[in-house]
């Protein structure tokens, strides 16, 4: 009898384990009582290097103007930390791929300034840290360098476009190397510099914060990469897919004027996109039936990373609490962000429709 009752308890685990769920819910317990909360903005946003030639950057003019009017007092970008690159270049094995990938070189910065990473990354934090009220232009080429220096080049943007237009030069840090960086950067179509950098310039920010993580990324056997792609591709061919493609392909219909850019990000930015993404993308790969569970293994990679995404962002908000913030994000990543700030103590996730009107 013993071992019938054992077994029976052994068979209702699972179904038990479904059902429960944990009795405490941290977004039910939202504070401080007295100060200012944190408010987050998460603007989900195409990637601009994606788009048609039909994109024109100075569209992005009444976007940038809706953005200025909520001022966000810190501006986060979907780009990793040059201290982040740093710790994964010294892990090849694994890593190779993504530092090609995401990582800036920083060897001209390194030869102009005499510092490595972790060197910059140390000294911008000291200069910020007496950041005077009213800086030389010698003392914001100074701190450019160093942000090229530390990997970190939304953030030196943000100094170079501060600057007056014939402070724009060479010196105090900035050889002509990495003035010929900054100039490229300036018109690189990508929404970390087109929008975040521009926003923070605009708005007297001295920089951005780069909060994406790709510590979860990992070198796939060779024998592995076909059948992943194939089996990943197979799960994103549904009538989820259909549907958002032909929603993407109407919203960008129009990318050379003001008008059609705020009609892109304010479809993507509804709440009715959310559902699609996921039965489209994430939820389809969740159900992707290949042995090896590829696509669970997929899903793994990207909740990881979203949580670390938003650990990241909650750092920021911990630097300074009571501020403002603007996520700048690809639109996968925002429904994700928004659920896991949320269950935040101390950070209110602003609606973004209200703000693109």
């Amino acid at each position: 009898m013993r071992r019938i009752l054992l077994t029976l308890l052994l068979l209702a685990a699972p179904a038990a384990a479904q059902t429960y769920r944990p009795p405490f819910d941290p977004s039910a317990h939202k504070g401080p009582r007295s100060g200012p909360a944190n408010e987050v903005a998460v603007l989900g946003s195409t990637h601009l290097s994606q788009l048609p030639k039909s994109f024109r950057p100075e569209a992005l003019g009444p976007l940038l103007d809706k953005l200025a009017a909520w001022q966000p007092q810190a501006i986060a970008i979907e780009a990793l930390s040059g201290a982040q690159c740093d710790e994964l270049r010294r892990y090849p094995y694994r890593y190779a791929d993504t530092v090609s990938s995401y990582c800036p070189d920083t060897t001209a910065a390194r030869t102009a300034t005499g510092l490595d990473v972790p060197a910059a990354t140390a000294a911008f934090d000291k200069m910020l840290a007496d950041w005077p009220t009213a800086p030389v232009p010698a003392q914001r080429r100074r701190l450019s360098a160093t942000f090229l220096a530390a990997g970190e080049e939304a953030s030196a943007l943000v100094q170079w476009l501060r600057l007056p237009p014939a402070e724009r030069r060479a010196g105090d840090g900035l050889d002509a190397a990495l003035v010929e960086r900054l100039t490229k950067l300036e018109t690189r179509r990508d929404e970390s510099l087109m929008i975040a950098a521009r926003l923070a310039a605009r708005l007297g920010l001295e920089r951005v914060y780069a909060m994406d993580d790709h510590s979860a990324d990992r070198m796939m056997a060779k024998a592995d990469e076909a059948p992943y792609g194939a089996a990943i591709q197979k799960a994103w061919d549904n009538p989820a897919g259909a549907k958002r493609r032909v929603l993407s392909e109407a919203a960008e219909r129009d990318l050379a004027t003001g008008p059609g850019l705020l009609t892109l990000y304010r479809a993507y930015n509804a709440p009715d996109i959310a559902p699609i993404i996921y039965a489209s993308d994430f939820g389809a790969a969740l159900e992707e039936p290949s042995p090896q569970r590829f696509g669970r293994q997929y899903v793994g990679y990207w909740e990881t990373r979203n949580l670390r995404m938003a650990a990241n962002i909650r750092d920021m908000l911990g630097e300074r609490p009571g501020r403002r913030a603007l996520v700048v994000v690809g639109v996968s990543h925002k429904p994700y962000l928004d659920a896991y700030l949320h269950q935040m103590h101390d950070v209110r996730v602003i609606d973004m429709v209200p703000l693109l009107r």
